[in-house]
């Protein structure tokens, strides 16, 4: 870090960046969903940019970035229809199918419209071998290349996993959604946490401080969560870790995004504005935007 702490000012915490966002649309005609899914499913019925706007401007919010609703599948066209419409507001994370004819190409192709990051989740929790696959391999093996992040959508059980993957492709960026979604079940519990703590040891490897209306107590302001949020600064330091909202989730009552942001830019204690800027800005600009 070159930048003196000493001479940034309080004041100077703007331009703050969503690193987790979704929208939708009930133009279903345009933009159909995915085989399996329904409009009664989309709740809320949308979640436009201009509808996420009204949340995120009013907080300091300037860039966002996108994560493809699983509504859509892995056809991205709405989210990238949003990048294109709004230059130098969006960044995407985009869902690509491991099993088609070219994945590690498709994610070459989705990084030129704006895409930085490609979502994965395991089938079940647990399953040990959900990252084995040839398709996911080149994936991984072309993120490295490309420096786009591989953005897990895991909980606890599924970290070892990823661990493994981590040492395989170590110059792969990836980029933990959610804290692992440690404490959804409503326990913050030690091993869960030293385990994803441990995941630092990995260079290129961040981790999103974001849904905190899915962790722990599940009610603003969300102090319960606070010490895993330290535990994750001592081990990743600011620069490796990002805020994000997960909206339209986060401001479904009683959760709003206000509390969200604010628990990061007004209630995490010992650490320095600068470093704060990192957590709200900074480190999702680098990784997302750069």
């Amino acid at each position: 870090m070159n930048d003196s702490p000493a001479v940034v000012a309080e004041h100077s915490i703007q331009g703050v960046v969503d690193a987790h966002v979704h929208v939708w649309t009930t133009d279903v005609a345009r933009f159909p969903l995915a085989p399996g899914w329904s409009e009664s499913q989309m709740r809320p019925p949308s979640f436009t940019p201009e509808e996420l706007f009204r949340h995120a401007r009013p907080a300091g919010v300037e860039r966002i970035v996108l994560i493809q609703m699983v509504f859509y599948g892995f056809d991205n066209s709405y989210m990238l229809e949003c990048i294109s419409r709004h230059p130098g507001v969006f960044s995407g994370v985009a869902l690509v199918d491991e099993h088609g004819a070219d994945p590690a190409g498709e994610m070459r192709r989705l990084k030129l419209s704006g895409v930085r990051g490609v979502r994965i989740a395991p089938p079940r929790r647990g399953d040990a071998g959900w990252l084995e696959g040839p398709g996911m391999r080149a994936l991984w093996a072309a993120a490295a290349d490309e420096q786009v992040a591989m953005c897990p959508l895991v909980d606890p059980e599924d970290l070892p996993a990823v661990e493994r993957m981590c040492r395989r492709f170590p110059q792969t960026p990836v980029v933990v959604d959610h804290c692992a979604r440690i404490g959804g079940d409503g326990q913050f519990r030690d091993a869960d946490i030293a385990w994803l703590c441990g995941l630092a040891r990995h260079r290129h490897v961040y981790v999103k401080l974001s849904a905190f209306y899915f962790l722990g107590a599940k009610q603003p302001p969300y102090d319960d969560a606070l010490p895993l949020v330290r535990r994750l600064v001592d081990a990743y330091g600011c620069q490796r870790l990002m805020w994000g909202s997960d909206s339209p989730f986060q401001v479904a009552p009683p959760h709003n995004y206000s509390a969200a942001v604010e628990l990061i830019r007004n209630r995490l204690d010992g650490v320095s504005t600068l470093e704060r800027q990192w957590l709200l800005s900074r480190t999702a600009e680098s990784v997302f935007f750069g």
